[in-house]
């Protein structure tokens, strides 16, 4: 006869049995439900009897047993094999330090099958849910379970040997965790140097002063600045009407001609700057005032023709 659905001792042996009928006579399959292997490197196996030595808690789950002679359909019996052991734990940190006001989660994984009771203890107390503790567990598959304990907030008393527990009807055992205390260390926090930056301005200063020969007043004058840091100049020059310069030791450019009349005016002017903008500005006045002597050249030399 097919079996039916078997429980056994982990380490015992195991032989299914499928039996089936038909015309022709039909041909049996074994498969894991889920497509798992049903032995090393193989999914079927082309047998009406299939046998397990020192059966482990790998080979529990459900067998098919199908049977097919060529004309449709064929037909399956489903088997489930359930396989009985007693607790196990395994504890991946069995000592763990832990600093005053910390969050700490303690660990342990534990296999049993019938079904497990899990739970924590400290000083032969169990420990239940509360403000301080947060046990719990997590199921990964019909025999597998995960169990963490969240200790909220470490403070003196914390610290010892926490017992994480399973049971079930075949056995108990337990798996221990030992949290000792880590002094918190003072550090010294250290700034980098702060560096500030000064930006300095110097006003460049351009004055142009116009003069009337005699004792008059001047009629212009006007300064702008610039954002410029500039070194000191020790030379002064004069820039003469023929285009020569003269120096003196009052850094003032004067414009002269003697081709002037008594009423012309005669224009200076003073400027306070780097030697860039001092040869710009005095090529410009020297320039300006030589085409102003050219057109008076020729407006008297008209005149003088008539």
């Amino acid at each position: 006869p097919t079996s039916t659905d078997m429980v056994v001792r982990e380490g015992s042996n195991v032989t299914l049995k499928c039996a089936a009928s038909g015309s022709p006579d039909p041909s049996i399959i074994w498969r894991r439900e889920g497509n798992e292997p049903i032995s090393t490197g193989a999914t079927s196996l082309n047998s009406s009897t299939f046998s397990i030595s020192r059966v482990n808690r790998l080979h529990m789950g459900a067998y098919l047993c199908i049977a097919s002679n060529g004309i449709p359909p064929s037909v399956s019996k489903r088997v489930m094999l359930i396989v009985h052991f007693p607790p196990m734990i395994w504890i991946q940190d069995q000592l763990v330090g832990a600093a005053l006001g910390q969050r700490l989660t303690l660990e342990c994984q534990s296999e049993a099958y019938p079904r497990s009771i899990n739970y924590w203890m400290k000083n032969e107390t169990i420990i239940t849910q509360g403000q301080r503790y947060e046990p719990s567990i997590k199921e990964i598959n019909s025999y597998k379970v995960i169990m963490k304990l969240t200790i909220k907030e470490i403070n003196i008393g914390d610290f010892g040997t926490y017992k994480c527990v399973v049971k079930n009807s075949l056995g108990e055992t337990d798996g221990s965790i030992k949290v000792y205390h880590i002094p918190s260390t003072t550090v010294m926090a250290t700034s980098p140097p702060v560096t500030t930056t000064v930006a300095t301005t110097t006003e460049n200063i351009y004055r142009k002063n116009y003069k009337m020969k005699g004792n008059r007043q001047p009629i212009d004058d006007y300064s702008s600045s610039s954002n410029k840091i500039h070194g000191a100049s020790d030379s002064s020059e004069h820039w003469n009407i023929d285009g020569s310069i003269d120096k003196d030791r009052d850094h003032r450019y004067r414009d002269n001609s003697a081709s002037f009349s008594e009423d012309q005016r005669e224009k200076e002017a003073f400027v306070d700057t780097d030697g860039n903008s001092r040869g710009a500005v005095h090529a410009a006045t020297f320039w300006h005032t030589r085409m102003i002597v050219v057109c008076l050249m020729v407006f008297v030399s008209v005149l003088t023709r008539r």
